[in-house]
């Protein structure tokens, strides 16, 4: 969609365009009602700040959406195929496979969701040193983190669909 697109499209069809960025209703209805944007650099520096101080319900909704770090989306959504392409540089290899599923698994039953990290331009590594640094944080600690790793995402993903 080109932003003059999306500027003028009726706000459910914007919102359902921003959905598969970040399924967080109040930051997608702060940027549809933000409209009209001069430009998609305009668009993202909104982004960046609407909607502030998301929530854990909010953030437990949106990571719904979220495969593991690891493992590769199915399907054909759009949301599945921007999840591909940020984790396109995560070593597959039966190794780093298996250390991400157990650092996984810990983070999961530790915190009770999927661990979140923005993946785009990190290797398996990285990714396995965080969640093990991560994993020392109490559930206080760690929700900001996590809102931070969202918001990080969904403006990678914001930025594709204006550049694209």
């Amino acid at each position: 969609m080109r932003l003059n697109d999306f500027n003028s499209a009726p706000p459910t069809a914007a919102a359902a365009f921003l959905c598969p960025c970040a399924d967080v209703p109040r930051w997608i209805t702060a940027i549809v009602e933000a409209r009209p944007f001069a430009s998609p650099a305009d668009l993202l520096a909104h982004a960046t700040t609407a909607a502030p101080a998301w929530t854990e319900t909010e953030l437990d909704r949106a990571l719904q959406h979220h495969p593991r770090i690891g493992e590769r989306a199915q399907g054909a959504s759009t949301e599945n195929e921007m999840s591909r392409r940020e984790q396109s540089g995560v070593d597959t290899s039966a190794d780093a496979a298996g250390q991400l599923l157990t650092g996984n698994r810990e983070y999961e039953a530790k915190f009770g969701r999927v661990f979140l990290i923005r993946a785009a331009g990190r290797n398996a590594e990285e990714i396995l040193t965080h969640l093990q640094s991560r994993l020392n944080n109490t559930p206080e600690q760690e929700l900001p983190v996590v809102a931070e790793q969202l918001r990080e995402i969904a403006l990678i993903r914001l930025e594709g669909l204006f550049t694209s």
